[in-house]
């Protein structure tokens, strides 16, 4: 037969199953021997028979029997399977199979009553043992003629039957390796299904408004099992549903999974989902609550249940009673909410394996198993018959928690989740919109039903025509609108917080002295000292020169700079001091211990070139060899000050604590950057208890804190070139002989060079290969990236969350040299790709302003001012003028105030005024200062307008003249409306339809006289004629 069978693990496993038999313990003490009996049922998806045999051979055998006797083991099976199980059967050879019974294999016969197989089988059982009691599964009975007859034959025999279900369960239950692996990849994909997919498909069904069956979904999601894209690379034929999924809502729930998803539509609150994937015959479970617009007291029970969840991790460990775990987990909500005991669920879970769920290992308060390491388990707890007091229909007042997980047991941490799924309020609360506007809904939903499709466009036209002014803003109205509060409260913020800043200015560090010798016993002795050369002593860094006939020491860090000439016959060595008033750059050497002594501005030394009758040497020789040596001395002071100024600040970190379990998350071949040494060096990157450590090949090890990361932001490859995991750190650490605040590391996804000389062309099979693998390897980069990311949070119970960047609101600007795609996170704005990194802080941010921002220019440049004023201000410089308002809107939704203007503002002078004289500042107004909007500007008016107020703001005599001069044409009562009325917009000068329909009217009437006197009728008419319509459109023009 082509089917292989694992021999090592049938003899590991045989020998357990017959080493707890010996030890008779519970029902083992029991039986004499055990019979183990599957026939054929397509029906019956979980039985301890088949997951026994599964636990052996890997396969299910259908119509075999198989009799454990003290001695020997028999197995009657067709044929076919007999041939299977000669691979175990014969052990000639194999050191493996000492101390397990020898196998005896006997052929069914078809159609035949097998009486005589059946007869060598009693008569093993009544030789093993006392051959009294046979231990068996109960629960298991299969249909057939075969399975009759073998069981008619055992009751014949008189033999007692005892099940033994519990105790093989129990020794089934601890995992191997190899069986641990096999389940965390069925948790894995579970995971992938249930975050893909499911949720996926539920936010789109919850945005859409889409009326969807429970049922429904439940059948995608058992179909989404098929594609290959949600399974992480398995095989899905290897691929099952442990049981059809459950989704629940609208009130009716039942938190088990014995339930099937009912036929109603999916109702937009709490949403309970329950599924669990089978992956090569091993089992595992998930079960997650997503809420749509959940209320406060729904939110604060859900935080409660994570709680309950963290505590029973917490007990479940090696050793524990299951009772114990159950109980403290009960006892913990009876301490901390005791009105929930009565809703939380009958049991916490079950242990799990090659059947989805054990009856005889259940977390309830009755179960005396006790947990053992390498066992998995089921856990799923919540609180059912919760009333929403804010529920109006039905379906709102009722609803249910529901959370569950699969884990691992450990010998003495907290449990394992082997399905990181996030699972906090942010990650499964769906938020839609606020009360008001959800009531408003309701209403217009009502009034749907009501009126019917034609009535509610014409009930939709009437609103549209009656709304109130707050409801007709436009979006850029609100944004200025909610700008102009944020404005507000930025003044008031900052000015509070300087206030409080006031006196703890910084003391300017004094340079430190650095005295050459401290007595005069130190003084070197030297020859040349006392010929009146000059000595450069290097152990005390120390220039010995003779001034006045006297050897003056001069310390190496009071030497500006020395410069060597040779003119004519002599060379001349200038030495040029820091001094006082010197412009010393980069705040090097301004600060002096002793400012009010005399200074040496500098000195030069003359020697002769030509060499004298007796001199045993050329007399320039000296200033050559000083000038060489003190160049040495300086530099390599000027290094080791170079290294205590990085050194200088560095916050001492914890040291790392080594995790020695293997299973850390870990990623290799990566590049770090900035590099360690001149050459880039891969390495792999492995997550400890506190912190990550890289290791490189070369053996450089780089420690990074969990507790000392700012930003943790994941840049996927979608769109790059290399895959990038970056931390910014609160306190720069020290690499490399240089402080870093921003690490990262990645890895190249494709060709960053191509060769153009290569010829291409677009069908060519090579090149379309490369570009298939390329695709491939991303997706592998990706979920490997993913993977340890999710590790890695769950590993820091989710302390540590890394963010991705958006790419939708991404921008391009040039914060550095080169224009790059600046990216917003949930809590920063970055760009990760290139190098030197962009990294700012939201939350660090007073405002932004825009500069350089008109009509006719196609870019514009930010400016971020931060709300420690003493922090230079970033610029990112070249952002495209169509990113303005995608830019605004974002800032909008931040909460953070913007500001623009069309010119570039000298900001360093601007934030030096703000320090010197907080007070001055923000009595002057603050930060309006940049606002361009005047305050009079009406809702009104139209932009022409508000762009002519901007620009240009006449004063009161000016404009009196213009009204003079433009009213000449009009007659004395509009002269004295437009003067009696407030200088406003042209359309306010001129009359309304009411007032011109009046004089219509009174028209009329006065035509009725005109027989009478026609002449004084035809004057009166002239004068009470409304001016035409063309000469009031022209006006409101």
């Amino acid at each position: 037969m082509a089917v292989n069978l694992d021999k090592e693990a049938y003899y590991r496993r045989i020998k357990r199953l017959y080493g707890n038999w010996k030890k008779a313990e519970d029902e083992f003490g029991k039986v004499d021997a055990i019979v183990v009996s599957v026939g054929v049922d397509e029906e019956i998806v979980y039985a301890k028979s088949t997951a026994i045999q599964t636990w052996l051979f890997g396969y299910e055998l259908t119509d075999t029997i198989m009799v454990f006797c003290d001695t020997k083991i028999i197995f009657l099976a067709s044929k076919k399977k007999v041939d299977f199980l000669k691979q175990v059967a014969i052990t000639k050879g194999n050191e493996n199979a000492n101390g397990v019974p020898p196998i005896t294999l006997l052929t069914r016969e078809k159609n035949e009553s097998n009486k005589a197989n059946f007869d060598k089988m009693i008569e093993a059982i009544r030789g093993s043992k006392e051959g009294k009691t046979v231990g068996i599964f109960s629960k298991d009975k299969f249909p057939g003629e075969y399975m009759k007859s073998w069981s008619d034959t055992i009751t014949a025999e008189g033999l007692e039957k005892v099940d033994i279900s519990a105790v093989v369960a129990y020794t089934m239950a601890v995992k191997e390796e190899g069986e641990l692996s096999l389940m965390k990849k069925a948790a894995a994909i579970t995971s992938e299904v249930y975050s893909k997919f499911f949720k996926e498909r539920v936010m789109e069904i919850v945005d859409a408004d889409e009326k969807v069956r429970h049922s429904k979904l439940a059948e995608s999601v058992e179909k989404a099992i098929e594609e290959k894209k949600y399974l992480g690379g398995a095989d899905p034929s290897t691929v099952e549903m442990c049981y059809p999924p459950i989704i629940q809502s609208g009130g009716n729930y039942s938190l088990k999974f014995s339930v099937v998803s009912d036929k109603n539509h999916m109702h937009f609150g709490a949403i309970t989902c329950a599924m669990g994937i089978r992956y090569k015959s091993y089992c595992s479970n998930l079960v997650r609550t997503l809420m749509v617009d959940p209320p406060q007291e729904m939110q604060d029970n859900y935080n409660f249940l994570l709680q309950v969840e963290e505590e029973l991790l917490k007990e479940l460990k090696h050793g524990v009673k299951i009772s114990d775990a159950y109980n403290a987990a009960v006892e913990y909500v009876k301490k901390e909410k005791s009105e929930l005991v009565a809703k939380l669920t009958k049991n916490l879970g079950f242990a799990m394996g090659i059947e989805f769920r054990e009856g005889s290992l259940v977390l309830n308060a009755k179960n005396q198993y006790k947990l053992k390491k390498g066992m998995v388990l089921s856990i799923s707890l919540g609180f059912a018959d919760l009333v929403n007091k804010e529920g109006k229909k039905d379906e709102q007042k009722k609803y249910a928690l529901f959370i569950g997980d699969t884990i691992q047991i450990n010998e003495e941490e907290a449990a394992t989740i082997l399905t990181p799924v996030k699972k906090k309020i942010k990650n499964v609360g769906i938020f839609l919109k606020n009360d008001d506007e959800e009531d408003e809904e309701e209403e217009g939903d009502d009034a749907e039903e009501l009126l019917g499709k034609g009535a509610r466009s014409a009930a939709l036209l009437a609103d549209r025509t009656r709304v109130s002014p707050d409801e007709r803003m436009t979006a850029e109205e609100k944004r200025r609108a909610h700008q102009k509060d944020l404005a507000n409260h930025l003044n008031n913020e900052a000015k509070r917080r300087l206030t409080e800043q006031k006196g703890e200015q910084q003391i300017q560090k004094a340079r430190k002295s650095n005295v050459s010798y401290k007595n005069v016993s130190q003084m070197p002795r030297e020859k040349d000292i006392r010929e009146m050369k000059i000595f450069i002593d290097k152990k005390y860094e120390t220039v010995v020169m003779p001034v006045f006939g006297i050897a003056t020491p001069f310390h190496i860090a009071t030497i500006k700079n020395i410069s060597m000439s040779v003119e004519g016959d002599y060379t001349y060595l200038r030495i040029n001091f820091y001094v006082p008033g010197s412009s010393l750059g980069r705040q090097e050497g301004n600060i002096f211990p002793n400012p009010d002594a005399t200074f040496v501005k500098e000195i030069t030394y003359r020697a002769s070139n030509l060499k004298a009758p007796g001199d045993p040497s050329v007399p320039s020789t000296n200033l050559q060899n000083a000038f060489r040596i003190i160049k040495e001395v300086q530099k390599r002071y000027k290094t080791r000050e170079a290294e205590e100024k990085e050194k200088e600040g560095i916050v001492k970190q914890d040291s790392l604590v080594i995790n020695l379990n293997r299973s850390n998350p870990k990623l290799k071949d990566l590049y770090i950057r900035p590099n360690i040494a001149q050459k880039r060096m891969q390495g792999s990157l492995e997550a400890h208890t506190n912190g990550f450590r890289f290791t490189s090949v070369r053996g450089d090890k780089v420690d990074i804190l969990y507790n000392n990361i700012k930003h943790a932001v994941f840049q996927p490859c979608d769109g790059e070139m290399i895959i990038v995991l970056h931390f910014h750190l609160k306190n720069a650490i020290m690499f490399g002989k240089r402080r870093h605040t921003d690490v990262q590391f990645y890895t190249e996804v494709g060709e960053i060079t191509t060769d153009l000389g290569k010829h291409q062309h677009m069908h060519d099979r090579d090149d379309l290969y490369a570009e298939q693998m390329e695709r491939e390897m991303r997706h592998k980069l990706k979920s490997a990236f993913k993977n340890f990311i999710e590790k890695v949070e769950t590993l820091t119970k989710e302390q540590l969350e890394f963010e991705v960047p958006f790419r939708d609101l991404g921008f391009q600007g040039a914060p550095y040299r080169s224009t790059c795609l600046l990216q917003p996170t949930s809590s920063s704005l970055v760009n990760v790709t290139e190098w030197p990194p962009f990294v700012v802080t939201l939350d660090e941010v007073e405002l932004v302003h825009f500069e350089r921002v008109q009509f006719h220019l196609k870019n514009f440049d930010v400016v971020i001012v931060y709300k420690d004023y003493s922090k230079k201000v970033t610029m990112i410089n070249a952002v495209p003028v169509n990113s303005l308002d995608p830019i605004k809107e974002w800032l909008n939704s931040c909460d953070i105030k913007y500001t623009e203007g069309v010119q570039s503002l000298n900001w360093t002078k601007i934030m030096k005024t703000i320090v010197d004289d907080p007070e001055g500042f923000f009595e002057q107004g603050g930060w309006s200062f940049l606002d361009p909007e005047s305050e009079g500007s009406g809702a009104e008016e139209d932009s022409e307008s508000e762009m002519e107020d901007e620009t240009f703001n006449p004063s009161a005599d000016e404009e009196e003249e213009e009204e003079e001069d433009s009213d000449e044409d009009y007659d004395s009562e509009t002269e004295d409306s437009n003067y009696s009325e407030s200088v406003g917009s042209e359309e306010e000068s001129g009359k309304d339809w009411d007032e011109l329909e009046e004089e219509a009217r009174r028209a009329d009437k006065e035509s009725q006289y005109e027989d009478e006197d026609t002449s004084n009728n035809k004057k009166r008419k002239v004068r009470s004629e409304p001016p035409p319509p063309p000469s009031k459109k022209k006006r409101r023009h």
